[in-house]
């Protein structure tokens, strides 16, 4: 109630409360106003990395696109994210106001958070009730519209909530100012984090109306609610804002300068006209001095930025492709049974211990052995160890890959034989030998050419018979043999390992009459004798007591001489494709690499931009700095589109050499930079200005002593 009183009071001339009101209002020498804002943050940035950290899977497993279109549109989604903040800046900098236009824009944001969770609802389009979406389109257009209005939304406050923050304090208020900016950030991570652990968890949750599916309305829903709350929050501390009216958008300014300079230099490119120092300085026939100064201090940081995308490129697939790679191993770690997605967690968790190890630790130690490590030398380092971070990708996707199975390609086809009779076969694979105990199968499914038909045969030891069948190419077969010229070839139903870490079953029926199995909730009707039914998936864990896997497909042979104690049917369980075995504690060192790679390189990057920008023009490098990622971004979902690469392992070694090279170019520009004191040069500016001005008053007080001298 105390709270709400305070929206009454009186405002000043810029739309804020005054200072004695500000004085009644502060708490520990903070004014009361920043706490609204830190919890908005929280709020707004849990939403934000609950709903990212799932999105991939989501595009996998839920609308069902392949790896390299989901790593696509992702990244897509990124670098609008990214991009948008320009406009955002240029709203609250020359129309709204930066509370009108978090206000504004966090209702957009919240909009699009709702509108994907409901994208996400199996039962929005499943008439028939069986678990699949019958129109795939209307949920991935709900999701696009859901995903562009969050982009606008994270993207346009993104530039104004930290400035919206800073504006609340005052000038002698310098100390609490910075400790602001730091809680501010620990808001930050603490939301990512929390909300990188807490949604994979809800995703596994099962829910639906008709059909129980993995809950992503949930997961989906969580973060909306959250964004729900961070603007709630964000309104009930509108009485208490300081509210500072626009005051024009300098990126325009600047963007005007540099368009009129080159205009003016094209105007003026005959020979006749001579030479300026700078390209910049064709402007002076419309703007002072300082500001082209100013604007040549900007530029000369923008071209440093020209080699960062590559950075980002890598960095940001720590949501796509990592987590990707993560879904081929096993979550096992310990006691924890960690989900694909979970493992961004790490990079937030790292983020908070290397931050003031690196700080407080390393970089003393370095700068006592006498090592000049500026801060361009710095992000050189990070870019390295991004790098090294996806050499190591590269080596645990080898590692991956040697657990995976092998499918066959379009010209290949697949065979294994299974034994169902009560005596030893023999089976020949053009002339190569194997013997069958009964229930029993070939060790592995043997590949063939489809345009170099094998001779197959197999024999009792009385009796030889031949097999005859028109394979398909792409898949893989199953021989069933049960007696002398008794057998059935069947086409498997599975070209790739199962997703969402499920196991594939299905029952081969060994009784003379039909049968059907029940198993956790589903049926498989009317299993003809000697054959197999369809596969139908189930999740990790425990199926019955005697049925424990994860990611592996599974027959059950039935046979009547075969019985247990209650005399129920016995089952012999087999099993073709293997459950993932190698952990994901693999990923570990190269989450480790990527976020020291991001405590050098971003946050040395950021405090870089700030120190050699001018003062009136720090949001213009922020801008560009930004505009780095969403263009590193663009760059992963060009490669996703064009490289087509056949092995995942060689697209990480493509991207680590692309980015050691440009450290190296990057390395090359820095020892070429010279850094500067904007500070110096804008005090320099008005000690010019201010003897300028000094000297029209002394002309002007002699031509006013004229007439007087006179007389």
């Amino acid at each position: 109630m105390g709270i709400i009183a305070f929206g009454s009071d009186v405002e000043d001339m810029n739309g804020g409360s005054t200072w004695e009101e500000e004085g009644m209002r502060s708490c520990f020498g903070f004014p009361l106003s920043i706490f609204f804002i830190v919890v908005n943050e929280f709020c707004e940035r849990f939403s934000y990395y609950g709903m990212k950290a799932i999105l991939i899977l989501y595009f996998t497993r839920f609308i069902g696109w392949n790896d390299n279109l989901s790593t696509a549109i992702f990244h897509t989604f990124v670098a609008l994210c990214y991009l948008t903040p320009i406009l955002g800046a240029l709203i609250a900098d020359s129309w709204l106001g930066k509370f009108k236009t978090i206000i504004s824009l966090s209702v957009v944001y919240t909009i699009g958070q709702a509108v994907t969770a409901v994208s996400s609802i199996n039962d929005l389009t499943d008439h028939d009730h069986n678990g699949v979406p019958d129109n795939i389109s209307v949920h991935v257009a709900l999701s696009m519209i859901g995903l562009a209005l969050i982009a606008l939304g994270t993207g346009g406050i993104k530039p104004c909530v930290s400035a919206f923050g800073g504006d609340q304090f005052e000038e002698d208020q310098e100390k609490q100012r910075n400790r602001f900016f730091s809680i501010f950030y620990m808001a930050i991570n603490a939301g990512s984090l929390l909300s990188t652990i807490i949604t994979p968890m809800l995703k596994v949750q099962e829910c639906g109306i008709h059909s129980k599916q993995a809950c992503y309305p949930l997961a989906f829903g969580v973060p909306a609610a959250l964004m729900a709350v961070s603007l709630i929050v964000f309104v009930l501390g509108s009485g208490m804002y300081k509210k500072v009216q626009p005051q024009g958008n300098i990126m325009g300014k600047v963007a005007k300068c540099i368009g009129f300079a080159i205009k003016n230099r094209f105007r003026h490119r005959s020979k006749e006209f001579p030479k300026r120092e700078h390209w910049l300085d064709w402007a002076k026939e419309k703007y002072d001095e300082k500001l082209i100064t100013q604007i040549k201090m900007v530029t000369k940081v923008m071209f440093l930025y020209i080699p960062l995308p590559m950075f980002w490129a890598l960095f940001d697939q720590q949501g796509s492709r990592w987590t990707l790679q993560a879904t081929a191993m096993s979550g096992k770690i310990g006691l924890l049974d960690l989900q694909p997605e979970q493992m961004q967690t790490v990079n937030a968790i790292l983020i908070v211990v290397m931050v003031p190890i690196v700080d407080a630790v390393v970089y003393p130690l370095i700068a006592k052995c006498g090592i000049n490590f500026s801060a361009l030398k710095k992000m050189t380092v990070g870019m390295f160890l991004a790098s090294m971070a996806f050499v190591v990708a590269a080596i645990v996707q080898v590692e991956i890959d040697k657990t995976l199975p092998y499918f066959p390609k379009g010209n290949e086809f697949q065979l294994k034989a299974l034994n169902l009779a009560d005596n030893d076969i023999s089976i020949s694979f053009s002339g190569e030998l194997q013997s069958l105990t009964p229930m029993s199968q070939t060790k592995e499914f043997k590949i063939f050419d489809i345009d170099k038909l094998p001779k197959i045969s197999f024999s009792d030891g009385k009796q030889n018979t031949s097999v005859s069948y028109n394979f398909e190419g792409g898949h893989r077969h199953t021989l069933l043999i049960w007696g002398p010229d008794q057998f059935r070839v069947l086409k498997d139903g599975l070209n790739k390992k199962p997703e969402k870490g499920e196991n594939g079953i299905r029952f081969v029926n060994t009784f003379t009459q039909n049968i059907t199995v029940v198993m956790a909730g589903k049926a498989y009707e009317n299993i003809t004798s000697y054959n197999a039914s369809e596969y139908q998936f189930f999740p990790f864990g425990d199926c019955y007591s005697n049925f424990v896997a994860m990611n592996s497909h599974r027959y059950l042979g039935y046979r009547n001489d075969f019985t247990e104690n209650d005399g129920c049917p016995g089952k012999v369980e087999f099993e073709d494709i293997s459950a993932n075995t190698v952990s994901m504690a693999l990923q570990i060192p190269q989450y480790f690499l990527l976020t020291c790679g991001e405590v050098v390189f971003s946050v040395t990057g950021l405090e870089f931009s700030y120190s050699q920008a001018p003062s009136n023009m720090k949001s213009v490098l922020q801008a560009g700095w930004l505009l780095t990622v969403a263009v590193g971004n663009i760059i992963v979902l060009i490669v996703a589109g064009a490289g087509q690469f056949s092995e995942q392992w060689a697209e990480y070694i493509l991207f680590a050499a692309l980015l050691l090279v440009v450290c190296i170019i990057f390395g090359i520009m820095a020892k070429f930079y010279t850094y500067v004191n904007p500070a110096e040069i804008e005090a320099q500016f008005e000690e010019d200005e201010k003897n300028k001005n000094s000297g029209k008053n002394n002309l002007y007080a002699m031509k006013e002593s004229d007439p007087q001298t006179k007389m």
